[in-house]
């Protein structure tokens, strides 16, 4: 097998409601997501043709809207289901890595960054019946993936109820 090609997403950033603590979930506060896509580009890169390749517009659209959307105790759990979605809905990405930073932790003592880093590969991840997988480019139903190529950005779906 041939090394794979990579895009890099870096510093994606948005306000979640992610944490055990009531004040997190009620308040917010920002998580930084970094995103590493490994896929072959050769084929997009003979034919300039971005069907071939992973949208990365819209994979830092489907990072917010997985940052912004439903709240998770962990962000552990949140890491997980992003790389999950981001397979599902990127068929031409064959491995993803996540780090989800979380700089303003409620952590009693001085720190610079708490983050987790998660990797899986296409054949790690078992695809979900009641998810239907994007084109290539990440276009997905407006009611599957807020905020992606076919939905409005400021679709408020993704938000839950009583949250800006």
């Amino acid at each position: 097998m041939t090394r794979l090609d990579i895009i890099k997403l870096t510093s994606v950033t948005a306000i979640g409601y992610h944490g055990v603590f009531e004040h997190e979930k009620r308040d917010g506060q920002p998580f930084i997501t970094d995103a590493v896509l490994h896929l072959d580009v050769s084929a997009a890169a003979a034919t300039d043709d971005l069907k071939l390749t992973a949208n990365y517009g819209a994979v830092a659209e489907t990072i917010v809207a997985m940052v912004t959307g439903e709240a998770f105790d962990l962000i552990e759990t949140l890491s997980v289901r992003m790389v999950e979605k981001i397979l599902a809905d990127f068929p031409a990405v064959q491995a993803v890595e996540v780090t989800v930073h979380k700089p303003k932790a409620p952590i009693q003592v001085p720190f610079g960054d708490v983050s987790i880093t998660v990797f899986r590969s296409r054949d790690e991840v078992q695809p979900s019946t009641t998810e239907t997988a994007g084109t290539s480019t990440g276009e997905t139903s407006t009611a599957e993936t807020p905020g992606t190529a076919e939905s409005s950005s400021s679709d408020k779906s993704a938000v839950p109820a009583g949250r800006p």
